[in-house]
């Protein structure tokens, strides 16, 4: 149950949440107060994301098929939609400064290990 980057060989996150319906991702982050550190929400399929109704910022990193990242989106606040991303197919959204923190660049290969949670 962890986001790592294969390509640093970090982990991102030690807890992820998958949003893989249209309802859980529709709800996505919506009634939550923050996103703690350590925890990120993985959307799938994904390519762009709205904050509308959120109340706190975001970072995001999209993925491909791959699992490479395709665009990272630091900050992104509420009331916002992101740029749709072709390539991408997963969308992870993340505690605000971690794309900084985890040192995330585009091109580098993140995935998730140890299984996942689906709320």
């Amino acid at each position: 149950m962890q986001l790592v980057n294969c390509t640093k060989n970090t982990i991102i996150a030690q807890q992820v949440n998958l949003a893989d319906t249209f309802w859980l991702r529709l709800k996505g982050l919506l009634g939550r107060k923050h996103l703690p550190a350590g925890q990120a929400l993985v959307l799938y399929p994904c390519s762009a994301v709205h904050t509308f109704f959120m109340q706190f910022a975001i970072d995001l990193v999209f993925l491909d098929k791959q699992g490479t990242v395709v665009r990272l989106q630091e900050n992104m606040v509420p009331w916002r939609l992101s740029p749709y991303v072709p390539r991408a197919v997963v969308a992870v959204e993340l505690p605000l400064g971690s794309i900084k923190a985890g040192c995330i660049e585009h091109g580098d290969t993140l995935a998730i290990v140890g299984g996942v949670k689906i709320d």
